[in-house]
């Protein structure tokens, strides 16, 4: 089975838009139980769980977990951590850790040096990681992720649509899929994920609507309060958005650490976060390796379908399906698309007169409300009933 298939819950619906109801990986509530007595409170004991056989990084994760006042169990090998692995706090593996054991969790952390490249994220996708943090850069993010590990809380789904080239209309399914969730009644967060795109918020026409964009939040760190971002969003059909200013200044100064923050924020404010990845290096991985699930989107060609191929080495190993954009007098229809690309072809994108002019026009909410859009996002909603994802 393709590492990107989807093979857990079903889709996003009427039913679990309810508060706090989705959720992500081991984020569900705990049930007290001789072995659980209940949720985690500051003074706990439980551990975070290291699995290496490397001095400098074992010496560099106890600085982290002493400096997050937590606890930190170090073994050599997955032999050695098999007893304990599922009662930890979090669990981080080592880069040098090449097998892992029959689990009943993924390992939540891939650990490295700045040394060993982007050789981290490859094998962080084979072996089933869920984060990678290379140290000693990641060494705030770790520790927050850490604090976070220990009080684990439900929230809601995060959901990332990426191109699988450029002007695949990510973007636009982005926009639609989000107005859809917020017209059923959800608290949705539209991110722009993309800081070289132009800004998300040129699309909605929302560039002069007063609130926070990424810049603001350059240097912030530690926990987000999820009803204070929310309240100091911009707002656009219906639903929150944070955006890169579409402004004609270079955007930056946002690192992993604030986008972490950001979005588990949105995770614990949100029923739905819907992220625009965009496709650059490190917007995938500063985004996309927060996403709970993943849409890639293509149009139907055959150029477009070996970008997308390729663009799934840089995604985490999440639930990951297929749009295939329509267009008129496409060479290759959507199921060989998808084999071609070797994910599940989950939806087709309509082609909608007038949606190029709407692009550059900041039109999309507008055509987001023709009837061919709507149906096309309530997909994700499963409104009508269909299958799981």
């Amino acid at each position: 089975m393709n590492r990107h298939q989807h093979t857990g819950p079903g889709n996003l619906s009427a039913r679990n838009l309810s508060p706090r109801n989705s959720s992500r990986r081991d984020s569900s509530p705990r049930t007290s139980s001789p072995r659980d007595p209940g949720p985690w409170i500051p003074g706990d004991s439980a551990e975070t769980l290291l699995v290496t056989g490397g001095e400098t990084l074992r010496n560099e994760v106890e600085r982290i977990v002493a400096a997050a006042g937590g606890q930190l169990r170090t073994v050599r090998d997955v032999t050695d951590a098999a007893p304990f692995w599922d009662d930890a706090a979090a669990v981080l593996v080592g880069s040098d850790i090449r097998e892992l054991p029959l689990r009943r969790r993924a390992p939540a952390v891939l650990v490295g040096l700045q040394g060993d490249g982007d050789g981290l994220w490859h094998l962080a996708a084979s072996i089933g990681a869920e984060r990678v943090a290379v140290l000693p850069d990641a060494a705030a993010w770790l520790a927050e992720y850490l604090n976070r590990s220990r009080a684990p809380e439900p929230g809601g789904l995060v959901l990332g649509v990426t191109g699988g080239c450029g002007g695949a209309g990510a973007t636009t399914a982005a926009i639609w899929i989000a107005q859809a969730a917020a017209g059923l009644g959800a608290r949705v967060l539209l991110i722009d994920g993309d800081a070289g795109g132009g800004g998300l918020e040129l699309a909605l026409a929302a560039e002069d609507v007063p609130g926070l964009r990424w810049p603001d939040l350059a240097g912030v760190s530690g926990s987000i309060d999820p009803a204070q971002l929310d309240d100091a969003l911009p707002t656009a059909g219906g639903f929150s958005f944070l955006s890169w200013p579409g402004t004609r200044e270079p955007a930056g100064g946002v690192d992993a650490t604030t986008v972490a923050g950001v979005l588990d924020a949105a995770r614990r404010g949100c029923e739905l976060a819907v992220v625009d990845i965009g496709r650059g290096r490190e917007a995938l991985r500063s985004f996309a390796w927060e996403c709970d699930r993943i849409v890639v989107v293509v149009p139907a060609r055959l150029r477009a379908a070996v970008a997308a191929a390729r663009l799934l080495q840089e995604l985490p190993p999440v639930e990951t399906v297929l749009v295939v954009r329509a267009s008129p007098g496409a060479a290759l229809d959507g199921p060989l698309i998808a084999e071609s690309v070797g994910l599940p072809l989950y939806a087709i994108m309509p082609e909608i007169k007038g949606l190029p002019a709407a692009t550059e026009l900041g039109r999309l909410l507008e055509a987001g409300r023709q009837r061919a859009a709507r149906r096309f996002a309530e997909v994700f909603l499963d409104l009508d009933g269909g299958d799981d994802w």
